[in-house]
């Protein structure tokens, strides 16, 4: 937890901890993180570790690692210890160095200044782009938005690789066989436009790449979401109105359709979930309330055993 200081990361890390989620580590002034401790009535935390990032022995250490990856980026020796004194990066390069097996933050600050320093220090896997996924959870169904908080601009080659990764994190958590719908404003070439024609590719590509995979498009949310317009008009599609993955062609539709459904639409709303990352780093959303924060860290915890999981089942193959 790398806001160790502040009250809500407190009242969440205690819950983390007395659930046996995970064991915490929180990051800030030893001193101040203690007192807020007290103060709160928090006692189960004043034995939990606490690392300050301007006094840790291991800065230096995590200086050097920052500056090996950095200095062919504009990292220079001055600017790899300033950094690696703030919180930002001082987190996820405890997770990069094997240290902590997650982090969370951005609780209380803007995206990019929480997503940057973990592109820096974990940094991404081998030919996939990091995008960012929420599960919505409504009355009667839990579906997976993708991607909602990451990319601009996305070519159908880059799509399809999200839509299978989120694909894969879906079927993990839901332990059921993802079912993903392209989205757009066009059913199956209706509308032939840039960017329908682009989500269509995107789907073909997925198709190839993953041919185990249930996914169909391009499409409108109806067929995805409602069975009986999927029947009536599409009974072709392997999708019909099963949804539990919803690609979209852009991050600003992605984007709006989660805040809307969670503000207007009384849906649950969890993340943003990275996917494309090293290792497991989750960005908090400002406005979180304690349960989602201990949302984010059960999603963190689950994300890292199924990619340890994942590796076993790679190692005995």
């Amino acid at each position: 937890f790398a806001e160790g200081e502040n009250e809500k990361i407190l009242q969440a890390a205690l819950t983390v901890l007395d659930e046996k989620i995970a064991e915490p580590i929180l990051l800030g002034n030893p001193e101040v993180i203690r007192a807020k401790i007290r103060e709160m009535k928090l006692d189960g935390l004043l034995s939990v570790r606490i690392d300050d990032p301007i006094h840790s022995p291991k800065t230096a250490e995590m200086a050097k690692i920052l500056l090996d990856k950095r200095q062919r980026k504009g990292m220079t020796p001055v600017r790899a210890n300033r950094v690696m004194m703030n919180r930002n990066y001082y987190g996820p390069m405890l997770v990069e160095i094997g240290e902590a097996d997650g982090v969370l933050n951005g609780l209380t600050q803007a995206y990019p200044d929480t997503i940057r320093p973990m592109l820096h220090t974990i940094g991404t896997k081998p030919g996939q782009k990091v995008a960012g996924i929420y599960m919505m959870i409504f009355k009667s169904r839990v579906m997976f938005f993708s991607d909602t908080t990451v990319n601009v601009g996305l070519n159908a080659e880059e799509l399809a690789s999200i839509a299978i990764e989120t694909a894969n994190m879906a079927a993990q958590f839901l332990q059921t066989p993802a079912r993903v719908a392209m989205l757009s404003y066009s059913n199956f070439g209706s509308a032939p436009t840039p960017t329908s024609i682009m989500v269509k590719e995107a789907a073909a590509i997925a198709k190839r790449k993953r041919p185990d995979l249930i996914i169909d498009g391009e499409m409108q949310v109806e067929p995805a979401v409602d069975p009986k317009i999927a029947s009536e008009f599409f009974p072709f599609s392997k999708i019909q109105g099963d949804a539990n993955v919803l690609i979209f062609p852009n991050l600003s539709s992605a984007n709006i359709a989660y805040k809307l459904l969670k503000e207007l639409g009384g849906a649950e709303a969890v993340g943003p979930i990275l996917i494309g990352m090293n290792k497991p780093a989750s960005v908090i959303p400002t406005g979180a309330d304690v349960q989602d924060v201990v949302n984010m860290a059960t999603f963190t915890v689950m994300t890292g055993q199924n990619a340890r999981a994942q590796e076993k089942e790679i190692g005995h193959s």
